[in-house]
């Protein structure tokens, strides 16, 4: 099972996440970064890991 993991409080809401996503799993609400679908559609890519400019995602199995 897939646990992703945001610190919405460190979030800058610049939507790299959003756009770095291949199964649209993030969007942006009031200036944060949020899940916008079910974690079992996560690819294990870290796409949105490796995108985010301050690191505030974690993707673990």
């Amino acid at each position: 099972m897939v646990k992703i993991e945001i610190e919405t409080d460190r979030c800058i809401g610049c939507g790299a996440c959003v756009n770095a996503c291949p199964v649209s799993l993030y969007e942006i609400v009031d200036g944060k970064a949020k899940l916008a679908g079910n974690t079992d559609a996560c690819i294990l890519c870290r796409a949105c890991e490796s995108s985010c400019p301050v690191g505030i995602i974690k993707v673990t199995e």
